[in-house]
């Protein structure tokens, strides 16, 4: 499981009207990265072979690969003065680079 923050769920409502109808935020995992995997994520329509999450009211996807690396993690957002945008905390990740963008 995913989950998001309050803050995070706030923000993908309002990222959510800009992308058009029929699309949810696409959470992934793919090669690249300082540290051998980034994150990513995307507007997207659902495709037959997506897990469907939730968390905290907002619907989003996912691929069984990328859950198997974020199951666990939880999707913050932050804009503040130091604001960094999402930041995912996965338990899952042996180390991270300095930017939190990557993971091994």
């Amino acid at each position: 499981m995913i989950t998001l923050t309050t803050r995070a769920a706030d923000k993908i409502r309002e990222l959510q009207e800009d992308a058009g109808e029929g699309k949810l935020l696409r959470v992934f995992v793919e090669s690249g990265g300082c540290s051998g995997f980034q994150y990513g994520m995307s507007f997207d329509e659902q495709k037959a072979d997506d897990q469907v999450l939730e968390s905290e009211g907002v619907r989003f996807l996912t691929d069984e690969a990328s859950l198997a690396y974020m199951n666990g993690s939880k999707i913050d957002f932050d804009d503040g003065l130091q604001g960094k945008g999402f930041d995912i905390q996965n338990p899952n990740a042996e180390s991270t680079c300095g930017c939190g963008k990557s993971f091994s």
